[in-house]
């Protein structure tokens, strides 16, 4: 099983201000990607680094108010929701993996439904809990397994931005240790004491940027 950093989520209250205010904190402008007909979401995207890429992501106000289930990484959580409005905020690490049943059929707590989405000629097969909450807040990974073909940000842009590492808070820090070992992600964040966090180191344009 090979399992490496696919992307990572930066919600925004809507995609206009995440742009605007990731404008003058990265120094670049994340450029516009697509829609997520099944969530009524859409996003903006960039390269950040070993075949990984970023996203910002939002409610699309141009999609049906209801998809028919909850939105994905917590958007439709009025706490989040209020916390977004704010700024941008980190929401979800997401993995990729070559053999995502192995993961699910491996994992000592709940990932989700796996739901699979297409877009064009590619195909992607992501876990998703139904209620649309993130296993253990965000701490822990969605995992994706891509349709053959080149990862997708070999066609986004590079400007610049790299993500270095995924930082984990967790008042018992064994504990989320644990269960990314049964995942075999462990070597794929930091792990630290504290109240539950998330947040990812970057480079960019204006140097080191680290968004929670």
């Amino acid at each position: 099983m090979h399992n490496k950093i696919d992307h990572f989520a930066i919600g925004a209250d809507s995609l206009e201000q995440g742009i605007e205010s990731l404008k003058d904190v990265l120094g670049v402008e994340v450029p516009r990607g697509g829609k997520h007909d099944a969530m009524s979401t859409h996003n903006c995207v960039m390269q950040s680094g070993n075949e990984s890429f970023f996203e910002l992501i939002a409610i699309d106000p141009d999609a049906p108010a209801d998809p028919g289930r909850v939105r994905w990484f917590t958007l439709d959580d009025r706490a989040t929701q209020a916390r977004l409005k704010t700024r941008p905020r980190a929401l979800c690490w997401v993995v990729g993996t070559d053999d995502l049943d192995a993961v699910i059929a491996a994992s000592p707590v709940d990932l989700g439904e796996v739901v699979l989405f297409t877009r064009g000629d590619r195909s992607w097969r992501l876990t998703v809990p139904k209620d649309g909450s993130l296993p253990m807040g965000g701490l822990l990974p969605a995992f994706i397994e891509w349709s053959p073909g080149p990862h997708p940000s070999t066609g986004q842009q590079d400007l610049g931005v790299t993500l270095d590492k995924v930082q984990l808070a967790h008042p018992n820090p064994s504990e989320l240790l644990e269960v990314l070992k049964a995942l075999k992600v462990d070597h794929l964040a930091n792990v630290s004491e504290g109240p539950a966090a998330l947040s990812f180191d970057l480079s960019t344009p204006k140097g080191a940027v680290t968004l929670d």
